[in-house]
């Protein structure tokens, strides 16, 4: 599907099949559905204004001075991140599986590995019988890489280039496959997405594969009481001393934090699906409109984000969910705390929609504007709130 393709309805539940492994099989409650762009009209009033130009003053923000760039590829460089990501079986055992049960789609085919770390996406192409694997990589695990292929006997089929992939040449003009592990927390935060369709754009062939090729950012609703005052409230009176102005920051930065199922309140809905193969830069950038309807009489003290990636072109339909209710993955979810602490009635809906840019000035890190209303028994609200994915 397009990545601008839209309907607009809750997510209802659907059995899809995820594989880790040759033995374990686990069916998950996930969905995949499309994005909407449909205009939810709405009073909105603005919160506190220093937050508001989230995107171009940085003075309220340590460190704001500092590029996410300066940090990004130095911190791939430290073999603790590589070893966090191949742990994380539901991330490696997809990859390895869409790979080794569709092996007919890399057999005697070039494939271009972006953002290739150890290797490992490499080494499982090269297993299935690829004619030549071409692996980028710009940090110094480049190194470790080339030490690892020659170890497992791939080095005549592997090719290590380091660098970055806007600035390299490849030996070959094209590539029938590229395949990447590009998703960051919050599905775009580090903004590899970016590389991904530069590569695709210069190399791919023409009806050439894009692996994954499908990914869709979706929103839920919880109840947070106690971690909000513990992460939140907890700098309005540290030691009997107003540290409120930690609060502001704070509340503008998403946590990553894993959350317990049971704290959904509300449905999940998908807010943007985007198709990697078709896909322009520009489209990772937009306003998504949201309907929330609550479950069950409760509080809601924060929305919760979170991503589903897709491999369609497979012989079966193979993916799986960061969502609270599916199995754990080193992303976690991304935890938005709301100024207001809201009371909803089951069957009331909050609705409000979510703006997504890279920040102008490091473009790794992403900037969020969240407007939600609800107009219920207990509690009438109307917010807009900025936060910033650094």
């Amino acid at each position: 599907m397009d990545s601008t393709s839209t309907s607009n309805h809750d997510i209802e539940p659907s059995k899809i099949k995820f594989h880790y492994d040759e033995e374990e099989q686990v069916e998950q409650d996930e969905t995949v559905t499309e994005s909407s762009n449909i205009e939810i009209d709405e009073d909105t009033s603005t919160c506190d204004p220093t937050t508001a130009a989230v995107d171009d003053d940085d003075s309220m923000v340590v460190g704001g001075d500092k590029t996410s760039s300066d940090y990004y590829f130095d911190s791939y460089s430290h073999f603790g991140i590589h070893e966090e990501m191949l742990k994380d079986v539901v991330r490696t055992k997809t990859y390895q599986n869409v790979i080794y049960k569709n092996s007919f789609l890399f057999k005697d085919k070039v494939v271009l590995d972006v953002g290739a770390g150890t290797g490992i996406l490499s080494l499982f192409c090269a297993k299935v019988g690829a004619k030549h694997v071409y692996a980028i990589e710009c940090s110094s695990m480049a190194d470790m890489a080339q030490e690892i292929v020659k170890h497992n006997g791939f080095s005549d089929v592997i090719t290590i280039i380091k660098g970055k992939v806007e600035e390299i040449d490849l030996p070959v003009p094209q590539v029938d496959i590229i395949i990447s592990e590009w998703m960051g927390y919050f599905l775009l935060y580090e903004n590899m997405l970016d590389t991904v369709l530069y590569a695709r754009d210069k190399w791919l062939v023409k009806d050439g594969l894009v692996l994954p090729d499908k990914a869709s950012l979706c929103l839920t609703a919880i109840e947070d009481a106690d971690y909000k005052e513990d992460k939140i409230e907890f700098w309005n009176s540290v030691y009997g001393f107003d540290m409120s102005c930690i609060r502001k920051q704070a509340m503008m930065e998403p946590l990553v934090d894993t959350v317990d199922q049971n704290q959904i309140v509300t449905n999940c809905q998908l807010l943007k699906t985007m198709d990697i193969s078709k896909m322009t830069s520009g489209d990772a950038s937009f306003t998504a409109p949201f309907k929330l309807v609550a479950e069950r009489d409760d509080y809601i003290h924060a929305f919760v984000a979170y991503f589903d990636v897709s491999f369609t072109r497979c012989h079966k339909l193979m993916g799986f969910s960061t969502g609270p209710k599916s199995r754990g993955t080193h992303w976690k979810q991304t935890v938005l705390y709301l100024e207001d602490v809201i009371s909803v009635c089951q069957g009331e809906a909050v609705v409000g929609s979510m703006t997504v840019a890279p920040n102008r000035k490091n473009p790794r890190d992403v900037d969020i504007m969240l407007k939600y209303s609800l107009n219920g028994r207990h509690c009438i609200v109307s917010r807009t709130q900025y936060y910033r994915m650094r």
